[in-house]
């Protein structure tokens, strides 16, 4: 069974927040922030959104910048992901 969304939304699965800061520093679960990089699992078709035509530019396996409160997190088959549109994506990280 896979997730697959509908019209201009995207799942998501979020990369983990770093543990240590660049100083060394450990940091206690409570107090990373929440990480706003995230890899794409599943991408919508797409097509008229709300009277407008959407063309979806993000592809599965893309790195994308969120922004911070973007999105539904759900939970499937044990994995945590977001569900959100695309228009939630502010950036494409490209190597």
């Amino acid at each position: 069974m896979n997730i697959k969304p509908l019209a201009d939304r995207i799942v998501i699965k979020m990369t983990e927040a770093e543990e240590t800061t660049k100083s060394g520093i450990i940091l206690a679960g409570n107090a990373k922030e929440k990480p706003q990089v995230a890899e794409v699992v599943a991408v919508g078709p797409g097509g008229v959104v709300d009277g407008k035509e959407v063309k979806m530019e993000l592809k599965v396996g893309d790195k994308v910048i969120i922004s911070k409160y973007a999105g539904t997190e759900v939970k499937f088959d044990g994995v945590e992901y977001t569900i959100l549109r695309q228009d939630d994506v502010l950036a494409k990280i490209e190597d």
